[in-house]
C-alpha cells in the first residue's frame, strides 16, 4: 500500500468512524476479508469474525435507534466517547508501519476528523428533531450510512478523488459547524427558558425608580 492509500485509508476510516463507525468498521472487514483490499496488518484484525459480528450487530442497532428523533441525539452523545477515540485509533493504526511520528501524527489527524464530522451529524441531528415529522430523520439517517460506507470504499477504490471529495467536505464542516453551533445554542436557550416557566419581572428598588411622567 502507497502513501497516498494509507493517508486515504486513515483519513477515510476516521472521518466515516464520526458518522457511522459500526458501519466503517464493518465495510473495511468486510472488504479485506473477500480480497476487495488489502489493509496493513495492524488493521487486519478487523476481518476476524468476532469483530466483523459485534461492529454487524451494533450497526444493526445503531440503523433503527438513529431514526427515532430525540434517540439518535442521545445515541450521538453517548457516541461522543466512542466515534472520535476509535477514529483516531483507526488513522493510528494504518500508519503504524511507517514510524512512530508518522502513527502519532495519523492519531491527531484522524481524532480532529472524528470530532468535524461527528459534531456535524449531531448538530444536524439536534436542529432536525425541532421538526414534528419523522421523515427528516429517517432521510438525514440513510444518507449518512450511505455516505459512510459509500467513503470508506471510495477510500480504499479511488484515493485521489476520495481525497479531493474530503478537501470539500471539510470546507463545507468549516462553513457549517459555526452556524450550527449558533442554531443549538439558541434552541438550549429556548428549551432551558421553557423549563424555567415564566420570570417576574425584577421591580427597581424605591430609591432607583423612574418618576412618573406627569
Amino acid at each position: 500500500m502507497g502513501v497516498v492509500e494509507t493517508i486515504a485509508l486513515a483519513m477515510g476510516a476516521s472521518w466515516a468512524s464520526g458518522l457511522n463507525l459500526y458501519a466503517a468498521v464493518f465495510t473495511l472487514g468486510l472488504m479485506n476479508a473477500t480480497g476487495g483490499v488489502a489493509l496493513p496488518p495492524e488493521l487486519q484484525v478487523l476481518s476476524s469474525p468476532a469483530v466483523m459480528f459485534v461492529a454487524g450487530a451494533l450497526y444493526f442497532v445503531e440503523f433503527f435507534a438513529d431514526k427515532i428523533p430525540g434517540v439518535d441525539s442521545a445515541w450521538d452523545a453517548l457516541h461522543s466517547f466512542v466515534r472520535i477515540p476509535c477514529g483516531a485509533i483507526l488513522a493510528a493504526a494504518a500508519f503504524w508501519h511507517v514510524s512512530p511520528e508518522a502513527t502519532l501524527l495519523a492519531g491527531l489527524l484522524g481524532g480532529t476528523l472524528a470530532t468535524a464530522s461527528h459534531a456535524t451529524k449531531a448538530g444536524m441531528r439536534i436542529l432536525i428533531n425541532t421538526s414534528p415529522e419523522p421523515f427528516s430523520n429517517w432521510a438525514a439517517s440513510v444518507t449518512e450510512d450511505v455516505v459512510a460506507i459509500g467513503g470508506v470504499w471510495m477510500a480504499m477504490q479511488h484515493p485521489v478523488s476520495f481525497l479531493i471529495a474530503l478537501a470539500v467536505a471539510l470546507l463545507f464542516m468549516a462553513w457549517a459547524l459555526p452556524k450550527l453551533w449558533r442554531g443549538v445554542s439558541r434552541l438550549f436557550t429556548r428549551v432551558c427558558r421553557f423549563f424555567r416557566g415564566p420570570q417576574p419581572e425584577q421591580q427597581r428598588p424605591p430609591h432607583l425608580a423612574l418618576p412618573k411622567p406627569r
